[in-house]
Parts: structure tokens; sequence; C-alpha cells
């Protein structure tokens, strides 16, 4: 069975590859029965799409993958705190589980921001778990940002 490590590292993976790209560099890796069945980083330059986030790409993968659009059994390894678009695609996923790494106090929407699972709206709320792989996740990002003023 895998372990959060092992999704966030191939969730580290996809994002330092994304960083090559020059996107920015966040991955996503969702897990199912011990398995990584979709993994994906960052593609909104290059697809020209701003829902081309990492999560929404590994959902996409993972749905088609398993034949469904719900994910009940499936844990999704990210590298920085979900927004409220992913976290909102993440409840209609119906995602068991959620484990991230850096948090955005900007644009994230799970532990900052609109904290999208405890809304009385949410309809499905994952388990949610920060601060796996943080600095790892948090200084990948820092280095690109920095690399670009």
């Amino acid at each position: 069975m895998t372990t959060p490590g092992d999704g966030m590292a191939r969730a580290l993976d996809e994002a330092r590859r994304a960083g090559a790209r020059g996107e920015v560099p966040i991955g996503a890796a969702i897990v199912r029965d011990g398995a990584v069945i979709a993994a994906a980083g960052n593609r909104t330059i290059e697809l020209r799409d701003p829902t081309a986030h990492a999560e929404m790409l590994a959902i996409r993968e993972a749905a088609a993958a398993i034949g469904s659009e719900r994910l009940t059994d499936c844990d999704l390894h990210v590298t920085l705190e979900p927004c409220t678009m992913c976290a909102g695609a993440i409840s209609f996923a119906r995602l068991r589980r959620v484990y991230f790494g850096a948090r955005d106090p900007k644009g994230g929407a799970v532990e900052s921001g609109v904290r999208f699972f405890a809304a009385e709206t949410c309809l499905h709320r994952p388990e949610v778990y920060g601060g796996i792989a943080e600095v790892e996740s948090a200084e990948m990002l820092r280095q690109f940002f920095a690399e670009r003023r």
C-alpha cells in the first residue's frame, strides 16, 4: 500500500517537470489501491487553458482510467494547497483524501481563504492533510518565482 509520502513523491516529480516546461511548478498524483493511477503537472500556459491546474488534469485522467466520475476510493496528493476551482472539482469527484504540500495564503481554498470544504453548501468533504513535503514544495515555488523577477 502506498503512503502519503509515495504519492507526494510523484506529485513533486510532476511539479519539477512543470517548472522545467516554464509552468508554475505544481504537481498532483491520484492514488487508488496503493498505485498511482493518474499524475500531472500544471499546463495552463502550454494548453492555453486556465483550468489546466495539476489537480484538474489528474482528476480527469483518473476518472478516465477507472471509467467513473466518482473517485470515492482515491486519494489526491498535490504540492500546493488547492484553489477554489480545484477544491470544487475535488468535492464533485468525491475524492476520499487530499494530501497537500505548501499552504497558499493568497490562493488556497482548503485551509486558507474561503475554506471550501467547511462551507455549509459543500456536498462532499474529503479528509485533508496539509504540510506533506511542505518545505520542498514551497522552496520549488520560491525558486521558480525568484528566477522570473
